[in-house]
């Protein structure tokens, strides 16, 4: 990153705090330093979509750069450090700052365009699979990965709330892919078989996200 950090505002988040919520005027953009935090909607029924997952090297939110509030909320997972970069400090730095800020928009974007394939089109199993295997690869760009090892503090109903399944699905296909021996996932901690371990490389371009199958020709009627 090279937004100047220096001596700027180091802030502390508790488990389950807000760090924005929807509609609040925002005149910071965070950058995560250690902890996991996620944005959210609930539908009138009550359930809940998490719609992104913040972790360390994140920018949180960089769209707010250009919004100047939260359209939704963002709450902590874990515990969180985060540092605080005033959006007149990326301002000032109009070779750098924007740069990096819209280099972390198009990241989630990308990622967020993956996550729509995957929740249309996937299989429960793919998209499980998938969804670990990224946070895995974003881990390992931030060096919280050992020995093809990395903790996800995420629950069980987290991860359903991600991937549009029910905890009792996901739990059916979280046994599955530990029987196959291609991700296995024991409490926290998220341990890859040999197959998959290849593909947790960090991308060579375009950014990295959820990588899908190259386009093919639609099939139309």
């Amino acid at each position: 990153m090279t937004i100047e950090t220096s001596n700027l505002h180091i802030r502390q988040f508790s488990k389950h705090e807000h760090l924005a919520r929807a509609g609040d005027p925002q005149r910071v953009v965070y950058k995560v330093q250690e902890g996991w935090a996620c944005r959210y909607s609930v539908i009138p029924d009550g359930r809940r979509q998490i719609t992104a997952i913040f972790l360390p090297g994140d920018f949180c939110e960089p769209q707010w750069l250009l919004a100047g509030k939260a359209q939704l909320p963002i709450i902590a997972i874990t515990p969180m450090t985060v540092t605080e970069i005033p959006l007149e400090n990326i301002y000032g730095q109009p070779g750098k700052g924007v740069q990096d800020l819209l280099g972390a928009m198009l990241e989630a974007f990308n990622r967020q365009t993956d996550w729509i394939v995957s929740l249309g089109r996937k299989s429960a199993k793919a998209r499980v699979r998938d969804f670990l295997l990224e946070l895995h690869r974003r881990l390992k760009v931030s060096g919280h990965v050992s020995a093809h090892r990395c903790t996800i503090p995420l629950t069980q109903q987290d991860m359903a709330d991600v991937l549009g399944l029910t905890a009792v699905h996901l739990n059916r296909v979280l046994m599955d892919l530990r029987k196959s021996g291609a991700i296995s996932l024991r409490g926290k901690t998220l341990s890859l078989g040999r197959n998959e371990r290849g593909q947790t490389e960090p991308a060579t371009s375009g950014g990295p996200h959820m990588s899908l199958q190259p386009a093919r020709e639609p099939m139309l009627a």
